[in-house]
């Protein structure tokens, strides 16, 4: 079935809206998903450098009072972290399913999904960066290997836990690698080298050749100019 446009038509009231930066890790997992599900969606771009970064301005923290991007908007419905939208989203739109069927594969594709959301994307966000950079004054040299540090420790289990070779597990693209993809391309991003993980390598190559996951790129997204 054809994917729907990237945005929903002007004018369309009841789309969903989400709140998005479009080199965000955690805001590209959740695109991935509206695509994969066929939803309408208005983007809402939070820019997260502009103008002090506008994640910061109170008409957004009063949205999302920690101040991060993604926020998905569903009519009265205002949801925070990307995992918290991805459950939602598998709820009220459970095809196709993002969980596998089974608690102890459920497990798993969580697990790994928890790898990159909870263990290798919060140490490198960029508040974290700009810390290190900032009231921490440490130099870039030492922030490059903080992030390769990282991303090295969780990629390491993610090789080892991903069964491969087109998605992390089973035979359709879930939960784990929509938050593997999104951490592929900040590795890239940060010249990580990927030599040591060709089964995530493998893993990544496949997804990019589905039409859900290019739609969602970063590179994609309005307010990537």
């Amino acid at each position: 079935m054809a994917l729907p446009p990237h945005q929903s038509p002007t004018g369309d009231t009841t789309a969903m809206q989400l709140h998005t930066y479009f080199r965000s890790s955690a805001a590209y997992r959740v695109r991935i998903a509206l695509a994969l599900k066929g939803i309408a969606w208005d983007a809402v771009p939070v820019h997260l450098l502009k103008d002090g970064g506008q994640q910061k301005a109170p008409a957004y923290r009063a949205l999302n009072p920690i101040g991060l991007v993604p926020t998905l908007v569903d009519g009265d419905t205002v949801i925070p972290q990307s995992l918290a939208i991805l459950e939602y989203l598998e709820e009220t739109h459970p095809t196709p399913a993002l969980l596998p069927a089974g608690p102890v594969a459920r497990a798993r594709a969580r697990a790994m999904a928890l790898t990159v959301a909870c263990d290798i994307h919060p140490l490198n966000n960029l508040r974290v960066l700009s810390y290190l950079r900032g009231p921490l004054d440490q130099g870039e040299e030492a922030v490059n290997a903080w992030i390769a540090h990282w991303i090295a420790e969780g990629f390491q289990a993610l090789e080892q836990m991903a069964e491969g070779p087109d998605f992390c597990l089973g035979g359709a693209p879930g939960l784990a690698d929509l938050c593997l993809v999104p951490q592929m391309f900040n590795a890239r991003r940060f010249n990580i080298d990927l030599a040591p993980y060709p089964t995530l390598v493998a893993i990544d190559a496949h997804c990019q050749t589905l039409e859900a996951f290019q739609v969602a790129a970063p590179a994609q997204q309005p307010d990537a100019a």
